[in-house]
């Protein structure tokens, strides 16, 4: 027989010898063992138009001792990001909504994954996770470097893919010089705040756009040089105040209408770099003017790019920027909501630009 006494979302499993004669009762008298109740959020209806409530289901799954070459963890921090709208359409209804988290090993049958180690994830949204590594060619699970003191929360922003996808996709595809002219779209969110910073860093002038004055405000604290509030500029007018020679490099977060507006305004052997459409995920495509002229008469440059193109050089990017924080030179920024149940809510937030910075559900 099997007492149970269920702690929080877990339950201590004790085998008694007194109350099962037919078992090894001296074996199974010190057998302890902890089974955990994981909350997960499924991806209950397909996205139309902005996300809802209605489109997440939260169920509860008992997790099952796990293998060898398995580890098991429990989420403290979980990433919510702009491209989940997207890529989940990939995912058939009924699926974990997928996503990146910080979490806690708590069993282990993996020595690269100790218990009690930290690591990074793309669990989805649930509370609890089993993973074998093995197989695993991207997105790969790792154990997080050591941050100096600064938040694990990190892990999954500023020192993580949000990181990464700046570090690379900004130097990588722009390849900025000194004294060039940079625009940054999304320039208040989790990876446009960074492409700012570094492309100070590296001696740019930085424009930044984003939705609300105080976003504005914050982006010429972290020295940006111009933000532009494109909810009640006139963009084209302020960009040609701004960069009355024209634009070097455009790192897009956004597309549409005001990447069109943007791409119109930049130099001969201009370079730009898209991270995400995140102005067209909602709704239906803006039509916009054909840039092809633009694109052959000034000899535009313009790649796409997932940051797991650099997976082979992944800890070069958190380590660079890691020392960049420490050394001040990156500010960062985190919209933290608390409560595990909060996760569509948190999500719809930032998909409607509710976050600054990147935005991150502490359970």
């Amino acid at each position: 027989m099997i007492l149970q006494k269920k702690t929080g979302d877990r339950y201590l499993i004790a085998y008694s010898r007194e109350i099962d004669q037919k078992h090894d009762s001296e074996e199974l008298v010190r057998q302890f063992r902890m089974v955990y109740t994981a909350k997960k959020w499924i991806y209950a209806r397909a996205f139309e138009g902005e996300p809802s409530v209605d489109n997440f289901r939260l169920e509860e799954e008992t997790m099952p001792e796990i293998k060898d070459g398995e580890f098991l963890a429990k989420a403290e921090f979980l990433s919510v990001d702009p491209y989940m709208r997207i890529y989940v359409l990939s995912y058939p209804i009924g699926s974990v909504m997928i996503g990146g988290q910080i979490a806690q090993v708590l069993e282990s049958k993996n020595s690269d994954f100790p218990v009690g180690a930290y690591v990074f994830g793309q669990f989805g949204w649930r509370t609890y996770s089993i993973c074998n590594p093995v197989g695993i060619e991207t997105r790969k699970p790792y154990v997080l470097p050591d941050f100096g003191g600064l938040p694990r929360s990190l892990g999954i922003g500023s020192c993580g893919t949000v990181g990464n996808s700046a570090y690379f996709g900004f130097l990588e595809i722009c390849q900025p010089v000194a004294g060039e002219t940079v625009v940054v779209s999304g320039a208040a969110g989790a990876v446009g705040n960074l492409v700012g910073q570094i492309a100070k860093i590296k001696g740019c002038r930085v424009i930044g756009l984003a939705g609300s004055d105080e976003k504005c405000e914050w982006l010429r604290e972290i020295g940006f040089d111009w933000a532009i509030n494109y909810k009640t500029a006139n963009v084209e007018k302020e960009l040609r105040e701004a960069a009355p020679n024209g634009i070097d490099c455009y790192f897009d977060n956004v597309g549409g209408q005001i990447s069109a507006t943007i791409k119109s305004q930049m130099k001969e052997r201009g370079r730009i770099a898209v991270c995400g459409s995140i102005s067209m995920y909602n709704g239906k495509p803006e039509k916009v003017q054909d840039p092809q002229i633009e694109f052959v008469w000034k000899q535009l440059v313009q790649e796409g790019f997932s940051v797991h193109r650099w997976t082979d050089r992944w800890f070069e990017g958190i380590e660079q920027n890691l020392k960049w924080i420490q050394e001040g030179k990156i500010k960062y920024r985190e919209t933290i909501t608390h409560g595990f149940e909060n996760m569509p809510k948190a999500f719809i937030s930032m998909m409607n630009g509710g976050n600054i910075g990147k935005a991150i559900v502490q359970v």
